[in-house]
């Protein structure tokens, strides 16, 4: 993948633009407004346990891993936050973004911790969140020796630019690996996304989106049938 360009967005924080596949890592309305809406009030604020397994596709800038982390301390919740990228961002990158600096309550600590994590190996970043990153193309994933998530982030470029990452086929080999009722939330809201999420065993619903976007999706996974 071609060297990301740094690009500020309309809330003031970083977002990186990719030549190829030729799109933004997150919206230029806003990154951290963006992933606050998307993933922390839309997915994880909806979680009521006190601790949950979480899977993030696409750990690009983490961002979202860094807001996450926040929350986790913030009410007091116990999370591994299992990632996975097929191109990791090198340090010359990732140290440019300007996270620590924007998120009110910001943690440079935190923010650097993550990236510098070992991939392919859980490691512990405070009493409460643990992180996985792993270095692979999610079609390649052994899920066999993950957790069953509770929650998921889908953060992938768009149905456009990775249509093989949006196919009712990766939406079910999720779906089979998530416990009952866990949610799966994501920024697109595409009816072909929709269709795949309910088919693969989601119950899809259109939700109000970030700035810039009128809706975005969250599904929740069904429970099973009841064995008579």
């Amino acid at each position: 993948m071609n060297t990301p360009e740094l690009v500020k967005t309309d809330d003031g924080s970083d977002t990186l633009f990719v030549q190829e596949p030729g799109e933004h890592y997150h919206s230029t309305f806003g990154a951290v407004q963006e992933s606050m809406h998307v993933f922390i009030e839309a997915g994880l604020r909806k979680c009521d346990q006190p601790s949950l397994n979480l899977l993030e596709v696409g750990f690009g800038t983490g961002l979202n891993a860094y807001l996450t982390v926040l929350e986790a301390h913030k009410v007091n919740i116990a999370i591994l936050y299992i990632t996975v990228e097929k191109y990791p961002l090198p340090p010359s990158v990732w140290t440019l973004l300007n996270y620590p600096e924007i998120v009110s309550e910001g943690n440079p600590k935190l923010f650097r911790m993550i990236h510098e994590a070992k991939w392919n190996e859980e490691v512990k970043i405070t009493y409460n969140f643990s992180i996985l990153k792993l270095s692979s193309d999610l079609k390649n994933i052994d899920y066999s020796a993950l957790p069953l998530f509770d929650l998921i982030y889908f953060d992938a470029f768009s149905p456009v630019k990775q249509p093989e990452l949006w196919e009712t086929s990766i939406f079910q080999q999720l779906a089979n690996h998530c416990a009952t009722k866990a949610k799966l939330v994501t920024y697109c809201a595409k009816g072909a996304v929709r269709r795949s999420l309910k088919e693969a065993g989601f119950t899809p619903e259109r939700i109000p989106g970030p700035p810039g976007k009128r809706e975005m999706l969250r599904g929740t996974k069904n429970e099973p049938f009841p064995i008579i």
